[in-house]
């Protein structure tokens, strides 16, 4: 196991050393993801050094408990395990990920052939008063919800998460179908709402503290992004060069 890391160029070691913590960081890894700059969908230069190394990293991680997966229809690497760290999501982040996951396969029955699944931050409302779960929500708190949401490659929001208004457009990534089965998510929706009743109000202690919550999980989100990004511009390079050859 040594010898395989030691003995790549010192490129790849640094480009699979990043590959790891990104993955360690945010659990998944998508092999495509929407670009807002060109606005198309570009190959992951992350995935494919995880997928090169992967009988690699099978033993490396296994020493520390985790165990790495590629789901190749999804299109996503991921890990599990003991030692993998969870994060608590907010109440809010869990009622989003179970109506996203509604929306998710309703729409990939209309259409299965389709890779961009599109919804906005109005329907995600709109759905959660349908089963009841309505309430004033603080915009921190919605903040976020889609900041982890984001963080653990589940959505992508297209628009600045300044406004907040309902016509926010966010794409669904199909990490989704790793985290939710659907079978039991409207039953639970319907339990959630059967409970839920009186509007929810962030007090002036709680919006601080959920305000310095959002800004260490935009730092880590800001880090994980520039660390993909640097990645996958050192790939294209590579690339660049063999095409050259």
């Amino acid at each position: 196991m040594i010898p395989y890391f030691n003995e790549l160029l010192q490129e790849e070691r640094e480009e699979l050393t990043q590959a790891i913590r990104l993955l360690e960081r945010q659990t998944y890894v998508l092999e495509r993801k929407y670009d807002r700059k060109t606005g198309r969908y570009q190959y992951s230069g992350v995935y494919r050094t995880l997928e090169r190394h992967m009988e690699f990293l099978r033993e490396y991680l296994e020493i520390s408990g985790i165990s790495i997966y590629e789901d190749i229809q999804l299109g996503v690497i991921y890990i599990k395990g003991e030692a993998v760290l969870a994060e608590k999501l907010p109440k809010l982040a869990t009622l989003y990920l179970l109506i996203l996951k509604v929306i998710y396969d309703e729409q990939m029955t209309e259409a299965s052939n389709s890779l961009a699944v599109h919804t906005t931050l109005g329907e995600l409302s709109e759905r959660l008063g349908v089963f009841g779960l309505t309430g004033r929500t603080a915009p921190t708190e919605i903040r976020r919800a889609l900041s982890l949401l984001k963080k653990y490659q589940i959505i992508e929001p297209l628009d600045l998460m300044d406004d907040l208004d309902g016509n926010m457009r966010l794409i669904l990534y199909p990490t989704i179908n790793l985290i939710l089965t659907g079978n039991d998510v409207r039953e639970l929706l319907s339990e959630l709402g059967e409970g839920e009743g009186q509007d929810r109000q962030l007090t002036r202690d709680t919006e601080e503290a959920a305000d310095e919550e959002e800004n260490e999980t935009d730092g880590e989100e800001n880090e994980a992004d520039r660390e993909e990004n640097e990645t996958d511009g050192e790939e294209n390079e590579t690339d660049g060069e063999e095409d050259s050859r």
